[in-house]
């Protein structure tokens, strides 16, 4: 089993930033990868970033330059640095673990972007 608990959303201006982190916690090291996703309202949820267990990391093409997702694996947490922030990034943003058999999620936070 693995745990996940987000934090760092809120209410930020256009423009701005935000940093998003997830502490993973339980079978750590059962885990071949973690990212973020997102979903609006009306909308499915999406893939924003992933971070491979290698390091290898990917973006949706939407977030790209903007967005960074990087990991501290002395504290099992990974983050998501969310810079330039745009409306359309408003969301809740899930943390997601992946292990061989299972895909964990946490309980999501809200970002809100305003105009």
């Amino acid at each position: 089993q693995v745990q996940l608990v987000e934090s760092g959303g809120g209410l930020v201006q256009a423009g701005g930033s935000l940093r998003l982190s997830c502490a993973a916690s339980g079978s750590i090291s059962s885990i071949n990868r973690m990212g973020w996703y997102r979903q609006a309202p009306g909308n499915e949820r999406e893939l924003v970033a992933t971070i491979f267990s290698g390091g290898n990391t990917n973006y949706v093409d939407s977030v790209k330059g903007r967005f960074t997702i990087s990991r501290d694996n002395a504290k099992n947490t990974v983050f998501l640095q969310m810079n330039s922030v745009k409306p359309e990034d408003t969301a809740v943003y899930y943390c997601n673990a992946v292990t061989r058999v299972r895909w964990y999620w946490g309980q999501g936070t809200q970002v809100t972007v305003s105009s």
